[in-house]
């Protein structure tokens, strides 16, 4: 069973990237975007950049979405901004990454196991694909706000890096190597 949540600032190609690397492979996908607040949607759209309250009420529904595909064995992929280490930490332990003196049983809310794709490219490639974007509710003003929250994945955390400059059938099939060798 594996878990994959592909990660990188607006207009990265999170969703393009994961749904086609879900198809290939014939899993669930999920899409963080469908599940942001209507008061989270607006901020965005009214050029406002969210803050860590905001974020993490969100990142622990999805941590409780990719939990019930874990328990239920199923491989998934999510799209998800990801941009902050503790952001990406929500995602493996929940609540209890936030909630630092909440009483766990043992054996309760163990680590999930996620394999972190992280889409990384210029700000002007970004950028560009914003431009070229239409109904999304995350505007091309907050780009420089991503990049500037962004903290790329790095050791101890399960990540990979792939360039937006490679063919999406490359980087499919990047990711699918780094899933099937590790």
């Amino acid at each position: 069973m594996v878990l994959v949540v592909v990660m990188g600032v607006s207009g990265s190609g999170k969703t393009t990237v994961g749904s086609c690397l879900a198809a290939k492979l014939g899993w669930k996908f999920y899409d963080a975007d469908d599940y942001h607040s209507s008061v989270n949607k607006k901020k965005m759209a009214s050029g406002i950049p969210l803050n860590d309250e905001d974020r993490i009420p969100w990142l622990c529904t999805l941590h409780d979405i990719l939990r019930r595909e874990e328990s239920s064995r199923q491989d998934a992929v999510l799209a998800c901004s990801a941009l902050k280490k503790m952001y990406r930490y929500v995602l493996v332990s929940g609540v209890s990454a936030v909630e630092s003196n909440q009483t766990e049983k043992p054996g309760e809310n163990v680590a999930l196991k996620i394999l972190f794709v992280h889409l990384d490219g210029p700000i002007e490639l970004i950028a560009r694909r914003l431009e070229k974007r239409r109904g999304h509710f995350m505007p091309l003003e907050l780009l420089k706000s991503q990049f500037d929250t962004l903290e790329p994945p790095k050791a101890p955390e399960n990540f990979i890096t792939v360039s937006l400059e490679k063919s999406l059938p490359e980087i499919v099939m990047e990711i699918e190597k780094a899933i099937f060798s590790g």
